[in-house]
């Protein structure tokens, strides 16, 4: 069978799925409600000077939106606001309406020497936040692990729920219009940034949806990272690492069991992703993600972790495993 017949039928998958989903979610979409929660206040410019009152601003648009959790009884919303504002947590903004939007810093950003970036991909919002699976609890994870591995050097981790995230029960997942305005905002950000302390080595690390976003971020050039990490991608909408215009090492990694083995890698009339970042024909270096499932990238003490911690360390896993088993 030849390739382009293979590439024929993936496309009738695509399409297949694409309406499966567009009919489901026009069934279940009920009328708009009004938004509950108010949008954020004129943010603090971002700047290493007002670095601190950045924080506190954005303290304070959280704190409004826990009253009116409260005021709503919205249980499930108190509970991840309380959790928020929290002693010691620090974000670069929020914003709680809808399933809500947030950027949190650990570690010292200002006087890092290596920051990395956690891009996300689909189902991101606030109630789920804290989980390890995604993107708040998950860098998190990423944090503590670069500090087990270098326990002397100065780093943080930028949580970037930083854009709407699609949920994968949404024909929007299986476009990339979403990622192009992400990924505009992931570059504004980034300047920012870099504002703060140019000084530091930066890595983005990308799951999934967040994959595109990267790649469509890192496709305009320019780009000022050093590593980037995709894992359980699904594409990029790039068809190699040369169409990124990158100067950084572009890793890539799949877990056995993710799904997204199975997405057919093909880009038909705005539906899907294109080229597979794990297959050799990309350029990506590969890394050893473990055998969890497309959620357990960032598992506390799983291998996709530890050799994701390794990549924004600037570090190559491989490298340093042979290293471990030769002591």
């Amino acid at each position: 069978m030849g390739r382009s017949t293979r590439q024929d039928r993936s496309t009738r998958r695509i399409l297949l799925v694409a309406l499966a989903i567009l009919t489901a979610s026009t069934l279940t979409s009920g009328a708009s409600r009004p938004e509950p929660y108010a949008a954020p206040h004129a943010a603090v410019h971002l700047s290493r000077p007002n670095l601190e009152a950045r924080y506190h601003a954005v303290l304070k648009d959280t704190g409004e939106a826990l009253t009116t959790a409260r005021r709503l009884g919205d249980e499930e919303r108190v509970r991840v606001l309380s959790a928020f504002l929290g002693s010691g947590r620090r974000f670069l903004s929020f914003d709680g309406r809808g399933a809500g939007k947030a950027v949190e810093v650990h570690g010292d950003l200002a006087r890092a020497d290596r920051i990395a970036v956690v891009v996300p991909g689909a189902d991101g919002e606030l109630d789920t936040y804290d989980s390890w699976k995604f993107v708040g609890g998950g860098a998190k994870a990423l944090y503590e692990q670069m500090r087990r591995d270098v326990p002397g050097e100065r780093i943080a981790v930028v949580a970037w729920l930083g854009y709407d995230s699609p949920s994968t029960l949404s024909p929007v997942v299986l476009t990339s219009g979403r990622a192009a305005s992400a990924a505009r905002g992931l570059r504004r950000f980034l300047d920012e940034l870099h504002g703060v302390n140019p000084a530091a080595r930066y890595s983005l690390l990308a799951h999934s949806y967040g994959s595109v976003i990267v790649g469509k971020a890192a496709a305009k050039g320019g780009l000022a990272v050093d590593e980037i990490a995709l894992f359980g991608s699904p594409g990029t909408s790039l068809d190699s690492v040369a169409d990124m215009r990158t100067r950084a090492r572009v890793w890539a990694g799949r877990a056995a069991g993710d799904w997204t083995e199975y997405v057919p890698k093909v880009e038909f009339a705005g539906l899907g992703f294109g080229e597979d970042p794990t297959d050799a024909r990309f350029g990506a270096v590969r890394f050893d993600a473990g055998g969890g499932t497309h959620s357990e990238y960032l598992k506390p003490g799983s291998p996709s972790l530890r050799n994701l911690a390794l990549i924004a360390l600037g570090q190559n896993p491989e490298a340093c495993h042979a290293r471990h088993q030769g002591a």
